[in-house]
This record gives C-alpha cells, sequence and structure tokens, in this order.
C-alpha cells in the first residue's frame, strides 16, 4: 500500500538523514572525546604535582583534591547555562561557541605557573566543557532515529572514555620526559580542526526550529537534514497553552520527582566517574604499583566503559535503559568493593574494566537514558539539569579521594566508599517512572488505525516507516489530534 505526507509534513529522505546523523554524531563524539581527555589528563600529573613544587608550587592531596574539582565547579556552572539557554538560542550556535572556549582555555592552561592560576583556568574551562556535555544529548536525541537513539547516545558519549584512553596513552609516553604542559596542549587541538567541522557541517535541529515557532525553517531544515517531523511530534515540541518549557517544565507536576532522582543517578555516576579517573592512579600508586602500571589500570578503567557502554547500549535500545543502568552500577559496586582482595594482577585489571562499564560506562547510558526521558521543550532543560546536578557528584568524588588520601585512609575503604555510592546509584536509577506527555501525537496506518508515537523502540521504528495519510495531521501543528 502506498501512502502520502500530510499536506505540510515532511516525508523522511533516509540518504540525507543518514549523512545528517553521522556528521551529527562524529562531531558530537569528538567533542566529548576531548571532555573525557579534559577529565582524565588532571589524574595523570596530579603525581606530578604532589611530588615536584617547582611546577605550580607545594601541592598537598587535598589541595590537589581542590584543584581537581574546580574545572567541575566550572563543568556545573557551563551545564546550567547550557539549559537555560539552549532551548532559546539553539543547539548550533551553543555547541560551536564552546567548542571555542574549552580548546581556549585548555590552551591557556598550559601557561599556568601557580595553583591559583591553573584552579582559576580549569575553572574557566569547565564552563565550555560542561556546556558541550548539556548539548549534546539534546542534539543526538533530535536527530536519531527511533530504535537507535541510545546506541547513538552512546556512541557520542563513549567519546568520554574514549578521550580518557588518550590522555592515558599520551601520558604514557610523553608525561616523564616532557611533563604536564604538552598534554594540556593537546587539549585545544579542536579550535584547529573540530571548531571549523562544526561551523560547516553541524545543522540546527528542526525540531528545535518548530519548538520555537519557527515553522518554515522547520519545514526547510527537516527537507535539508531528511529529519522528519511528524515523527517528533510526540515530543512535545512546541509547549501548548499553560504548559512550561525549559527549566519550567522540570518544575511541573509531570516531571518533578522524575527529574529528582534522575539528578540523584547522575550525581552517583559522576562522582563515580571523576573520583576514580582522578585517584585511581593514586591509590594503586600507594599500594605498590608504580607509575605506569597505575597509568596502565587508569587506561583499562576507560577502555571497559567504551566496549561496556557500547555493549550495554545496544541491549537498552531492545529492553529499555532504565534496568540496565542500575544492573551496571552494582557491576560497580561488585567490581569495587573486590579490587582491594589481594587478586592477581590479571584478575585486578579485569575487575578494573568492569568498575568501568559500572561508572564510566554507566555515565555514558545516564546520558541517553536523560536525553531521550523528555519531552522535547523540557529535553535541553533537562540533560543539562543532570549533567549540571550530576557535576555536584563530580565535584564531591576527587575531594573525597583526596580527604581519603591525606587521611591516610587505606585502598579496602577508599573502594568501599566508592562502591557504596555505586549502590545509592543503582536504587535512585530504578525508581523514577516515565510521565505520560501532556500531548502525544500520532501516524496513522490505514489497516491499523491510530498508532501513538511512544518509546517503544519497536513501535517508533514501525511508525517512521509510515506517512501521515489524515489531512489532519501535520507537522507544522504538534499538538494536533487524530481522527478518523
Amino acid at each position: 500500500m502506498s501512502t502520502s505526507p500530510a499536506p505540510g509534513s515532511v516525508a523522511p529522505d533516509d540518504r540525507k538523514r543518514t549523512s545528517t546523523v553521522r556528521w551529527v554524531v562524529t562531531i558530537c563524539a569528538l567533542a566529548m572525546l576531548f571532555d573525557g581527555y579534559d577529565l582524565v589528563v588532571y589524574g595523570t600529573v596530579v603525581p606530578i604535582f604532589l611530588r615536584d613544587p617547582s611546577q605550580l608550587g607545594q601541592i598537598s592531596p587535598q589541595l590537589a583534591g581542590q584543584l581537581g574539582s574546580y574545572a567541575l565547579v566550572g563543568v556545573l556552572v557551563g551545564a546550567l547555562i547550557a539549559g537555560s539557554v539552549s532551548d532559546i538560542i539553539g543547539r548550533r550556535k551553543l555547541m560551536i561557541a564552546n567548542i571555542a572556549w574549552f580548546s581556549i582555555g585548555m590552551g591557556l592552561t598550559t601557561l599556568a605557573t601557580s595553583a591559583l592560576a591553573f584552579g582559576i583556568l580549569r575553572f574557566l574551562t569547565g564552563i565550555g566543557v560542561g556546556a558541550l556535555v548539556a548539548t549534546a544529548g539534546a542534539i543526538v536525541a533530535e536527530f536519531a532515529p527511533p530504535g537507535r537513539r541510545h546506541v547513538y547516545n552512546a556512541i557520542v558519549y563513549c567519546g568520554v572514555p574514549a578521550g580518557g584512553v588518550v590522555a592515558s596513552l599520551l601520558a604514557l609516553a610523553i608525561r616523564d620526559q616532557f611533563g604536564w604542559r604538552p598534554l594540556f596542549w593537546f587539549g585545544a587541538l579542536p579550535f584547529l580542526f573540530l571548531l571549523p567541522m562544526a561551523i560547516a557541517k553541524l545543522p540546527e535541529s528542526p525540531l528545535w526550529l518548530q519548538s520555537r515557532g519557527r515553522l518554515e525553517e522547520a519545514r526547510i531544515a527537516a527537507e535539508r537534514t531528511g529529519v522528519p517531523l511528524v515523527e517528533h511530534a510526540q515530543a512535545g515540541v512546541s509547549a501548548g497553552p499553560g504548559e512550561r518549557a525549559g527549566f519550567g517544565a522540570l518544575a511541573s507536576k509531570q516531571y518533578f520527582v522524575p527529574t529528582v532522582f534522575l539528578g540523584f543517578m547522575s550525581f552517583s555516576g559522576l562522582l563515580l566517574t571523576y573520583g576514580l579517573n582522578t585517584w585511581l592512579p593514586e591509590i594503586m600508586g600507594q599500594n605498590g604499583f608504580g607509575p605506569s602500571y597505575s597509568l596502565m589500570f587508569l587506561l583499562v578503567l576507560n577502555l571497559g566503559a567504551i566496549v561496556g557502554a557500547m555493549s550495554a547500549s545496544s541491549f537498552a535500545d531492545r529492553v529499555g535503559p532504565q534496568w540496565v543502568i542500575s544492573g551496571t552500577f552494582l557491576m560497580a559496586a561488585v567490581a569495587l568493593v573486590a579490587l582491594p582482595l589481594g587478586f592477581p594482577f590479571p584478575v585486578l585489571l579485569a575487575l578494573v574494566a568492569v568498575a568501568g562499564i559500572g561508572t564510566i560506562g554507566t555515565q555514558v547510558l545516564v546520558y541517553g537514558f536523560v536525553a531521550n526521558f523528555y519531552e522535547s521543550r523540557a529535553r535541553g532543560a533537562g540533560v543539562a539539569w543532570c549533567a549540571g546536578f550530576g557535576r555536584l557528584g563530580g565535584i564531591v568524588g576527587p575531594l573525597v579521594g583526596g580527604m581519603l588520601m591525606g587521611a591516610g585512609i587505606g585502598i579496602s575503604q577508599a573502594f568501599q566508599l566508592f562502591a557504596v555510592a555505586a549502590v545509592f546509584g543503582a536504587i535512585v536509577t530504578a525508581l523514577p517512572r516515565a510521565a505520560r506527555p501532556t500531548e502525544q501525537a500520532a501516524v496513522v496506518d490505514p489497516d491499523a488505525g491510530v498508532l501513538p508515537v511512544g518509546d517503544d523502540p519497536a513501535l517508533d521504528a514501525r511508525n517512521e516507516k509510515l506517512a501521515p495519510t489524515s489531512p489532519t495531521v501535520g507537522t507544522t501543528d504538534p499538538g494536533a489530534t487524530v481522527t478518523r
């Protein structure tokens, strides 16, 4: 049976959409790679700062933890700013501005000669990082096809542990010979290649244009990118009368309670991510492993996160992300408790890899879960909230690690405290339930009647293939109802 699009709607163009999604995912994944690089590179240079006062002055473990947290305070600020403005000025402009901001900040950090200057520059760089993290998930969610959204989000946010791998390998190769500054110069490279790429190839989201009432621009953008607007009509792309958008929508009855739980989920994931990436080399170094072995643990932690996140994301697209994330949190808890039990070195590496799956890999899944949990009118703010509030956990993680190291706490107690955070994350992940959208659009199957578009991947994939036939269905009125 042939179908035709309703008047004013945009039919999907698979070739255009495939090309668009590839560019969007590539640009966002590279941005996240350098976010992950920024996350891990500080952990690789902490041993230098602790042992060589000629770099930034005398650095104690407590001060090292504070320096690690300054960047995360910046990330928190950047994520919240992004949530406030991304639904106003658009995803594209924000991504481009913050790629430039982040790159310049990393370059300037290499010029720091004191702990104060280093901390200030890390804070300013963190603002750009936070805005990138908060914006990338919203962009991918609005371009990725149904049934593949968690996989594409995982590809993008696997850039974070991939950046950790790059930082670990680069530190192994050049840190001892050339010091810490070249490692930060490397983090400035996006200004030279990623910024021009984003300016040339990153499109504005047709769904965002639609949500701002710029319907003709949305139609043109949909034709250019191949993204069918009708597919996203369920997403609440235009707030109806009395409905709030952005952070206001998060405070509504529909989203308030789930948003609290999702915030604590991200808090737990980022506490583990930043805590372990900052202090794992030093913890293992204090327990008899040399510098190269300590960096190897960091490398395995991030490699495990990449492999685990990609495998788990495919599973999440089939069964839903919520229980998958709870399960990976629990995997991390078990691995962290087992790490100090004196297992042989190969077993320790395997446990660190599992911990990577359940910490950094889990946070990859968290971003995908959150980006697809909210309607479009609340998506930018929802991702920003979880990235921002979660960064409080990222701030706490390095601080807790620094206090534990400064107090001479043993390896067992350190890992047990991190395991408690993982169990807490598993619990709060299991609690939120998706609220029914205040407006739910549909596509029409002439044989089966009206089919709502929801969170079921198989149903979404089926609906995407169906062009609406009823004249009452149109993408220029996302809140329209369908009658037969």
